[in-house]
């Protein structure tokens, strides 16, 4: 038992801060729904550690949980819109540089929130810096339909920020 415990603090140092980018990506940008999801991840993690088959790299498995963890959450939660959140936000000092980040990065999270359940992951798993072979297999779609896709969402991102931010 104490290899195991041993085994999941190594798990979860190593992964906890990509684990938490992702879970705030699915949280368009909400701390607290992000911690939220982290925990359910590695709650998971924890409970089918002994049953990981090495079938997969570690880090490959915990992305899919991720993911999977992600989306059946945001199912039952049912969130609502960030935009329309945001959209009863006041910026009190638009000239304020640390604002002006702030703002872009959940017009970000705005955009990325905008594209499907499959694409948002692809794009997550992308900023994380995940290569695209391994995304390719935690999607379970070819190598070559990866490379296409993330160049078409970048686009489509890129259009939607400069739109957003017009």
């Amino acid at each position: 038992m104490k290899h195991l415990e041993d085994h999941f603090k190594a798990i979860y140092q190593d992964n906890h801060p990509k684990v938490y980018r992702m879970c705030l990506g699915y949280a368009s940008g909400d701390l607290m729904l992000a911690n939220d999801f982290v925990q359910e991840v590695f709650i998971k993690v924890w409970e089918h550690l002994p049953n990981f088959r090495n079938d997969a790299s570690i880090s490959t498995w915990i992305y899919r949980i991720t993911v999977n963890t992600c989306l059946l959450s945001l199912r039952k939660k049912k969130n609502i819109p960030l935009s329309k959140i945001l959209g009863t936000v006041e910026i009190q000092n638009p000239e304020n540089e640390l604002q002006d980040k702030e703002k872009k990065f959940q017009t970000l999270y705005q955009c990325i929130d905008q594209l499907s359940k499959d694409n948002k992951s692809i794009i997550l798993l992308e900023l994380e810096g995940i290569p695209q072979k391994e995304i390719a297999s935690i999607m379970g779609i070819s190598h070559e339909a990866i490379t296409i896709r993330i160049h078409r969402i970048k686009n489509e991102l890129t259009k939607c920020v400069q739109n957003e931010s017009i």
